[in-house]
């Protein structure tokens, strides 16, 4: 069971919220055709089989994930309070939970941060220490798994043997990918049948609703009566609608007459109003300009880590050339384009900080007999 739920959230997550796989029984009963769907899903839009390559690659050079652009997180879609209530949750969660699992994920995140740190420098010292050893010109040095095979050549054949398992493993790639046409076609004739399924039940529910209709309009002496009844309710509301209508042009006028009337509005209140209203103008249209920029400049992926030389008057000159190389990236530009994205992060959380502070004061001044302390 808890097998099968991790399957459905895992699914609906990545975006597959196909109603019949979320409906399947919880046993494992049925459904295989469902997950067939599921799985042809995720081969056809994750890239699943390159994702598993690119996972289970070996890694003989010091490589880094690099990741410039903004994540696309798949559209929840609404009613999931049902999920929620299935998976067990609460409708009520104690604020003093929330803050301890916070502080604990703070924590968690600096000593992570901080083994990271010295993951780095340990790596940069193998890099700095065995730099113009490589064989390779356009590295100059060793990494961090040749390093460990000139201090333990035995793991040599460890080393072979996962290599050897990458290449059956790109081998049956190559298979799947002479052969993925036959299995598409097989899917098509899937999805028809299920196609020609759903039709069949829709035709039956409504040829079953059509033939009760009748019986249930001549068997009930009230459904005219109802029906006057509703023609009589919409008729209200679509005088309801017009005076509603009337009312709101007239509180407009009456609030632009206020509005034109104070003068107090011109002076530093306005203003500063004015400001707040173009600084936030101000930083849409930032967000909108990054967000437009051309795809080329976003970043994503991992990246071999290669020691450079800052000033490019070298022995090989290889500083020089590797700016040349395509697909190069230098990590004084990424932090450039990250400490963009850092500032615009922190604009927006400064943003809805504010609104949460003028939301609780709100809250506060209906509080009768209620102090409010800060924490």
């Amino acid at each position: 069971d808890g097998q099968i739920r991790f399957v459905k959230s895992a699914l609906w997550y990545r975006g597959y919220g196909r109603p019949e796989l979320q409906g399947l029984p919880a046993d494992g009963s049925a459904g295989s055709r469902e997950l067939l769907l599921a799985f042809s899903w995720l081969l056809h839009r994750l890239g699943l089989l390159e994702q598993l390559l690119a996972h289970n690659r070996v890694k003989t050079g010091d490589e880094t994930s690099v990741c410039t652009c903004e994540d696309d997180l798949p559209d929840r879609q609404e009613g999931t309070a049902g999920t929620a209530a299935e998976a067990g949750l609460e409708d009520r969660v104690d604020v003093r939970y929330l803050q301890w699992l916070n502080g604990r994920l703070r924590f968690q995140w600096q000593s992570l941060h901080a083994q990271h740190q010295e993951q780095c420098k340990l790596l940069h010292k193998i890099h700095l220490f065995t730099s113009g050893s490589h064989v390779d010109q356009i590295l100059g040095h060793f990494s961090v798994t040749e390093t460990d095979l000139i201090r333990q050549p035995e793991n040599y054949k460890q080393l072979l043997q996962l290599l050897e398992s990458e290449t059956m493993q790109l081998e049956a790639f190559l298979e799947w990918k002479q052969l993925e046409p036959v299995y598409w076609q097989w899917m098509e004739t899937v999805l028809n049948d299920v196609a020609e399924e759903g039709n069949m039940h829709e035709s039956q529910d409504t040829h079953v609703e059509k033939r009760r209709l009748p019986k249930v309009t001549s068997c009930c002496p009230w459904a005219a009566n109802l029906t006057g009844q509703m023609d009589r309710l919409s008729r209200d509301l679509m005088a309801l609608q017009d005076q509603l209508d009337k009312l709101v042009t007239h509180r407009k006028a009456a609030w632009w007459e206020k509005v034109t009337a104070r003068e107090e509005l011109q002076k530093e209140g306005f203003s500063a109003t004015a400001r707040k209203i173009e600084e936030g103008v101000e930083l849409k249209l930032r967000d909108l300009t990054s967000l437009c920029a051309p795809k080329r400049n976003k970043r994503h992926g991992s990246c071999r880590l290669v020691l450079r030389n800052k000033h490019p008057a070298s022995k090989t000159g290889v500083g020089q050339s590797v700016s040349k190389e395509p697909g190069s990236v230098s990590a004084a530009e990424v932090i450039r384009e990250l400490q963009v994205r850092e500032a615009s992060l922190q604009r927006e959380l400064e943003q809805l900080r504010e609104e949460c502070w003028q939301r609780l004061d709100e809250i506060a001044e209906g509080l009768q007999g209620v102090i409010c302390v800060s924490p």
